[in-house]
């Protein structure tokens, strides 16, 4: 019987891309970025999406570090975009940081399923997001209240999918892997990474991508958890 549920953050419950979206928006007219050629803001928000989500996943598996990371995604994308080197606004990445998390923009149902699970399950966080700005996501979206434990991969030293991640967080949750379950959009991260851990996993699927065949359990929207739990 399941009575621990841990949730991915980014993507799973904050809506990253909606939320950077915004962000985007406002640093480009900020920055007058149209003057350095950039004519369309949506270009350059597609461009630095594909370029992030590329970054995180080299993150996960530690090709990268945070600081690489962080360095490369708003460089890559306005050079690919045709920005001279000396053009490239010193201080975006840095506002990006600042503004980024105060959004508060959560995935469709994200409060009203929680609000549910949380009277019938223990609740928890298992995130590879920098700390700072994953707790400042939590507070700001309100999030905190749901959740016994916020699990970050900074303060453990690993990131999901290793194995160790799982461990600490099963352990401070005092809870065992037949009783767990762990719910996320990142297949390496999230899902494989339960399942080699040893705990069932449900794969949140908002873009119906197509599923893997070692994917045992797939919901396309959050409140399908509704009819599970």
């Amino acid at each position: 019987m399941i009575r621990h549920i841990f949730f991915d953050l980014d993507h799973t419950i904050w809506d990253f891309d909606r939320n950077a979206q915004e962000t985007l928006m406002e640093l480009y007219d900020l920055y007058q970025l149209e003057k350095l050629g950039l004519r369309s803001c949506q270009d350059f928000i597609a461009t630095y999406t594909e370029n992030n989500h590329q970054l995180w996943a080299e993150y996960h598996v530690g090709r990268i570090t945070k600081e690489q990371l962080r360095t490369q995604r708003f460089n890559k994308t306005f050079r690919q975009l045709g920005v001279k080197p000396d053009q490239i606004p010193a201080q975006f990445e840095e506002d990006y940081v600042r503004i980024s998390p105060t959004k508060t923009n959560l995935f469709l149902g994200s409060e009203k399923v929680l609000a549910y699970l949380q009277k019938k399950y223990s609740l928890h966080i298992i995130s590879n997001g920098f700390k700072e700005t994953t707790l400042t996501k939590m507070n700001v979206s309100g999030l905190n209240p749901y959740f016994q434990n916020v699990i970050i991969s900074e303060d453990v030293g690993v990131n999901k999918p290793h194995k160790a991640i799982f461990d600490y967080a099963l352990n401070k949750a005092a809870a065992q892997k037949h009783e767990s379950i762990m719910v996320g959009d990142s297949l390496e991260a999230d899902i494989r990474g339960a399942q080699d851990y040893g705990i069932r996993a449900i794969y949140f699927n908002p873009l119906h991508k197509e599923k893997p065949q070692d994917v045992e359990w797939q919901i396309n929207n959050l409140e399908e958890l509704l009819l599970h739990f």
